[in-house]
């Protein structure tokens, strides 16, 4: 689950004897958490999660402000009908991006707390400067502060993000990678910086699925005939429009199949629809152009019969953990780390990328009836919330040698 990174020299003792004994010092969690929305708070919140059930007392420190809204593409960057989590603490809103005051008065909050450290979520080349200056202050108390790190560089490049990235990489003590795409690109950009890599935990926070029936009837989505879903926020670089192209040739072969598309349009939606309303049977494709709320997560992965993922590129996926946890299985492109979770022909299948008459073939092949009846989700991925813990501590301790 947690390993080394191949591509880094720094050397970790083999033995998981910590310096000091539980319960630890507290730490603080540094990214989006509760009430932001999305997949990184959610990691967040499990990274936190994880490190409390190794002895370490959480404290989440979050935004103030997370995106000035002309740079933010959604509709809202905060939940307004989900409760808190209830075995984490309430998250501290402190940081404003834009505000260097903010940066300031947090990293003296965090100096004169009682913190053995902190653990900053890192994805994006925007948040380096307020991360970076928290981490210095950090470190110049003698504080360890370690990042997990989901994209080193991001899907979507603009002048300035490997600098960004470089600088905010070179203020902290190691890094946690989700995939060996991220952790090449960490090496790359820091080359001494100590590097872990472990596998993205399943998600399980989204509850038990309703029975196949139930969720269809909860969706208003036909209670017969095969549904595939693409699930998450809709953009460039995840393909929704390849799956649109490769549609026809599924429904070709499946004329009773239904596409369920549930995400929110971070592109504009207008060329998506065209697409939708060219199609032979567009009646048949079903597009909530919406953020989904936890709580109907379920319904949705229960609804269906397939995921798929199309992506241009990619690093690693939540969406795959997500199917995991739901048993539902995936068709992905061969980008990033996405192949790593499917055993093709058992828990999916994998195409390449930016095929799409290879992927409507296969997606319609997954969906034969024999072919499904032998699909399951990709792996749960046991353990690896505890991978994660570990390895963090690790990085941790070393810092304190």
């Amino acid at each position: 689950m947690g390993h080394l990174c191949p591509a880094c020299s720094a050397v970790f003792p083999n033995a998981m004897s910590p310096v000091l004994s539980p319960p630890y010092a507290p730490i603080v969690h540094i990214g989006p958490a509760y009430p932001y929305r999305g997949g990184i708070a959610h990691f967040t919140e499990c990274t936190a999660r994880s490190l409390k059930e190794m002895g370490y007392p959480p404290v989440l420190c979050t935004f103030q402000r997370q995106y000035p809204e002309w740079l933010f593409p959604g509709r809202t960057q905060t939940v307004t009908d989900t409760p808190p989590p209830p075995d984490l603490p309430i998250p501290h809103r402190r940081i404003d991006t834009l505000n260097p005051l903010s940066w300031h008065r947090t990293a003296r909050w965090m100096q004169n707390g009682p913190f053995g450290g902190a653990v900053i979520q890192y994805w994006m080349p925007f948040m380096a400067p307020p991360f970076s200056w928290l981490a210095w202050r950090m470190r110049s108390a003698g504080r360890p502060v370690v990042a997990v790190v989901h994209n080193a560089l991001p899907h979507e490049r603009h002048v300035g993000d490997r600098w960004l990235s470089k600088g905010f990489l070179h203020q902290i003590d190691g890094a946690i990678a989700l995939s060996d795409t991220v952790a090449r690109d960490v090496h790359a950009l820091a080359h001494d910086l100590p590097v872990l890599q472990v596998d993205h935990p399943t998600y399980t926070r989204f509850g038990p699925a309703p029975d196949r029936a139930t969720a269809r009837a909860q969706l208003n989505l036909p209670a017969e005939g095969p549904i595939v879903l693409f699930f998450g926020f809709v953009r460039q670089y995840k393909g929704l429009d390849l799956l649109l192209d490769a549609w026809p040739d599924v429904q070709a072969v499946h004329p009773d199949a239904w596409l369920c598309v549930a995400g929110e349009a971070y592109d504009a939606p207008a060329p998506y629809q065209a697409q939708i309303d060219a199609l032979p049977q567009p009646d048949q494709v079903r597009w909530d152009d919406r953020y989904i709320p936890e709580r109907e997560v379920a319904r949705y992965f229960a609804a269906a019969d397939l995921v798929v993922q199309p992506y241009r590129h990619a690093t690693q996926s939540g969406v795959v953990r997500v199917a995991a946890h739901f048993d539902r299985p995936v068709v992905v492109t061969d980008v990033g780390n996405l192949p790593n979770a499917i055993d093709e022909g058992r828990t999916g299948f994998i195409v390449p990328p930016e095929s799409p008459g290879q992927l409507g073939a296969t997606v319609a092949r997954a969906l034969q009836p024999e072919t499904l009846a032998l699909l399951s989700g990709p792996d749960t991925n046991e353990g690896a919330s505890g991978a994660l813990a570990h390895a963090l501590h690790e990085l941790l301790r070393n810092a304190r040698l």
